[in-house]
């Protein structure tokens, strides 16, 4: 047998909580039988074959077989289960201050360690990405969301082979590897069933995923993955009965029953990310009645935020002396100016989004039972994440019925458009998203929110790290400087595991995080932080932490201004400020202009660690990033056909129509007795557009983002047989490349769409607009049925089959072309632009 090279074991920094950096080769049972097991040196993954060390002469009777060990992680390594909730601020969970229950969060922090300076990158894909991979987020190319992926090394949405995650690590040393909930690494442009499928959990060292590719997803009928199959467990169950929360955590459960009845030695690593509380906010009927009866939110949103400031004070998870900003009256109304009505239908949002939170936190909570069923708890490691950046203020200043709405330029839907949903809120019939006030009072102690990059409410998250076996100093608080490139390195200490050299033959590029495991042992509560400089950047506005001091650009615009010119120079053209978080704890006072020296110190350090990690070149867009091109299936076409019914077609790699002409034909086949059902559709209930015969008459249907829906009907139910319809749009707008001018004059303008039956036009309606962003993004495009959400639910009920015969489906999109006419005017309108912002826009905020 050849012996597979151990390494020397490591210093053991603590070796009572620690199996150490790399532990030296463990040998099972006799070499070459059946049971041998061996750890592996982990600097080549996967790790060689060793060479065959039977005998093999002529005849079997006179050789000896001879099998390879099986690959097992050191003894004693632990399962480790990674959660990370979603759009959460500092302030949301009971266990820092919060008013919302989390029980399960807090029980794990009294038997195990609190920490108060963790932080995030601003956004769910790019945290995500870091944290799989320990390296910074532009270095593994999500400086953005994948949705706003751009042709840049830093932002192209795709994880390099040379940065494997660590699924994919601890896969190759003999852990079982498990993704449940939320994926929003794979690549928008590669998420339909042609794959590829390398950048998909599965495709990245994950060996089972369970749940939904993208950014959100409607809870109660999920775009839902079972590895990279589409499955739908809710078809046929009653509205209300069916949620993926519970879904996942039953799916987890199932899943860790059998790896430990398989085999009860195999150590397991689960990724654990609901989509709570990212919008839509889709608890429970029965989570939403707990909370409402609580009555937390009566007194309004800054009331909130100083009772949370107050209890954070109290429980010792900020310092006493921590200052409190002002309420930013420049960006949010205060309560007491809101009318009776607003105010009834703020604390109605705010009671659904507490009861997702404490309802995410409860399935959680049986999860991590589990464990302790199979006898496993002791020596689990639970790294507890509150949060992938601060709490989302993309509803807006008053919440939304319909986060779609949001992102395709309505972000202050009136009181009376949204208490006709009032009763309906966080059930099916609503993507939903609460006023920005409350999202403000759950970033306390700090400012701002989700997006904003430098701001401590955008990137200061907390986090609990329970492991009974190891960890004694039960209950107490950890200050150091953390960040969630650092969750890698301390998986690997604490397994005893190596970051490998090569993977699949690709030379690695160094982790970039620092293992924070030192903090678990009780010598080293109060020491230094070991993670030292950290730069953070998102859409323009960026920050660097150096040994304390943070220097961050000013906030420009609020997240849900997320439309209009962008600042040209995000690197130059800033407002600076500067914070001593060593005796600053909230960023409450900016001491820049005492400090140039630092400031232009500090400046330049930023321009080092941005060149060193892909952060260049900067970018301000926002929306314009969403409609940008991008390498999906369907770039550089114009016409699709399809001569059989498919389904599942994701938005990024279907045909886009908006912001273009389009003509839509279906060649159809109607038998004795009449037809109906979905010949296309593409959306759902919140935003998008159908094509189909209602009893026996062709319609087409447009759903503007459920508040408005135009329908062309033909007259006639059509007689059996052969029949051409035809829908087809004129477009008005100069279209997408006005995006690169800087300006987006030329999306989301109006058009004419007319109606044919068999070549004769039945009707023609003009639009004074069109969506100029987004279908709804967890909704497909299906042909012959419709798999989730339907665009109408007056006129039908998914699946909708069509039971005509379809012969032919065919695609015209006619995008427009700028003249030279119309790139003078956009020259001259970007000259104007010289801070990059609309002059509508103020400043949001006073920090």
């Amino acid at each position: 047998m050849r012996t597979l090279v151990g390494v020397t074991a490591g210093l053991l920094l603590g070796a009572s909580w620690s199996l150490g950096p790399a532990v030296a080769q463990q040998v099972t049972g006799t070499p070459g039988a059946p049971d041998a097991t061996t750890t592996i040196d982990g600097r080549q993954l996967p790790a060689p074959d060793p060479k065959f060390g039977g005998v093999i002469r002529n005849d079997a009777l006179q050789s000896k077989p001879w099998w390879a060990p099986r690959i097992v992680p050191p003894k004693e390594a632990p399962n480790v289960l990674l959660i990370i909730t979603d759009d959460a601020g500092f302030g949301v969970p009971s266990t820092f201050g919060g008013v919302i229950p989390t029980p399960t969060m807090d029980g794990l922090a009294a038997e195990g360690l609190r920490y108060n300076r963790v932080f995030s990158t601003a956004l769910c894909s790019p945290t995500r990405a870091a944290l799989i991979t320990g390296r910074n987020h532009h270095s593994v190319g999500f400086g953005v969301i994948s949705e706003q992926s751009t042709g840049f090394p830093g932002y192209n949405s795709i994880i390099g082979k040379d940065k494997a995650t660590v699924g994919r690590i601890l896969s190759d040393n003999g852990y079982a590897t498990a993704w449940f909930g939320k994926d929003h690494n794979t690549p928008a442009f590669a998420a339909s069933q042609v794959g590829p499928f390398d950048q998909w959990p599965t495709g990245i060292g994950f060996e089972y995923f369970y749940g939904f590719v993208g950014g959100d997803a409607n809870q109660w009928q999920p775009n839902l993955f079972r590895n990279t199959t589409q499955i739908y467990p809710f078809d046929g169950k009653p509205p209300g009965t069916w949620n993926l929360i519970t879904a996942m955590a039953d799916d987890a459960i199932d899943y860790i029953g059998r790896m430990h009845q398989t085999d009860p030695t195999k150590p397991i690593f689960i990724k654990y990310a609901p989509g709570a509380t990212h919008a839509p906010h889709h608890p429970t009927k029965e989570w939403v009645e707990k909370i409402t009866a609580m009555h937390l939110f009566d007194d309004g949103y800054e009331t909130l935020r100083e009772r949370i400031f107050e209890n954070q004070k109290r429980l010792g998870v900020i310092p006493k002396d921590a200052k409190l900003t002002p309420w930013p009256r420049e960006v949010l109304k205060a309560w007491d100016t809101l009318t009776p009505e607003a105010k009834k239908l703020f604390v109605r949002q705010v009671e659904v989004f507490a009861a997702y939170a404490a309802y995410s936190d409860h399935e959680i909570g049986r999860v991590i039972k589990a464990f302790e069923d199979i006898g496993r708890r002791d020596n689990t490691l639970i790294i507890y994440i509150n949060g992938d950046n601060g709490t989302s203020a993309e509803g807006g200043p008053m919440g939304t019925p319909n986060e779609v709405a949001f992102f395709n330029g309505l972000s202050e839907l009136p009181v009376d458009v949204q208490m006709k949903f009032y009763d309906v809120w966080g059930t099916e019939q609503t993507y939903n998203h609460m006023s920005a006030g409350w999202s403000w009072a759950f970033d306390t102690p700090f400012d701002w929110f989700k997006q904003n990059a430098s701001r401590l409410g955008g990137i200061n998250q907390n986090m609990v790290v329970s492991w009974p076996a190891r960890i004694k100093d039960k209950g107490a608080l950890r200050e150091q400087f953390v960040h969630v490139i650092d969750v890698v390195p301390t998986i690997l200490e604490v397994a005893g595991l190596r970051a490998p050299d090569t993977v699949d033959g690709i030379k690695q590029a160094p982790i970039e995080g620092t293992s924070f495991a030192y903090t678990f042992d009780p010598k080293n509560a109060k020491a230094p932080s070991r993670h030292t400089t950290q730069y953070f950047e998102m859409m323009g506005q960026w920050a660097l932490y150096k040994d304390g001091w943070l220097l961050s650009t000013k906030v420009n615009r609020a997240p849900w201004e997320a439309f209009g010119a962008a600042n040209p120079d995000p690197l130059n053209n800033q407002v600076f400020q500067l914070y001593d978080l060593s005796k600053d704890f909230t960023q409450a006072d900016d001491i820049a202009a005492k400090n140039p020296q630092k400031v232009a110190q500090m400046r330049q350090a930023f321009v080092a660690e941005a060149k060193k990690y892909q952060v260049l070149p900067l970018d301000a867009s926002v929306a314009a990033r969403i409609v940008a091109p991008r390498p999906n299936i369907t770039a550089g076409r114009s016409e699709f056909v399809y001569t059989r019914p498919m389904t599942g077609l994701p938005q990024g790699d279907s045909p886009n129509l908006l912001n273009s002409s389009y003509t839509i034909t279906a060649d159809i086949e109607v038998p004795a007795g009449g037809a109906e059902g979905m010949i296309l559709t593409s959306g759902g209930r919140f935003a998008g557009y159908g094509f189909y015969l209602k009893d026996g008459k062709p319609v087409f249907l447009w759903n503007l983002v459920d508040l408005k829906r135009v329908r062309w009907e033909g007259p006639d139910v059509l007689a059996p047989g052969r029949h051409t319809l035809e829908f087809d749009f004129k477009y008005d707008g100069l279209g997408i490349g006005t995006l690169a001018f800087n300006n987006m004059s030329g999306v989301g303008r109006g058009g004419t769409g007319t109606l044919k039956v068999d070549g004769k036009a039945v009707q023609t309606i003009a639009l004074p607009h069109t969506l100029p962003m987004i279908l709804q993004w967890d909704e497909a495009f299906d042909i012959g049925s419709d798999t989730l959400t339907g665009v109408n639910d007056a006129d039908y009920t998914p699946p909708f089959r069509l039971t005509a015969r379809l012969n032919k489906l065919t695609i015209k999109v006619d995008r427009p072309q700028l003249g030279k006419a119309d790139i003078e005017k956009l020259e001259t309108a970007r000259a104007t632009a010289v801070d990059g912002a609309p002059l509508t826009r103020v400043q949001p905020g006073p920090h």
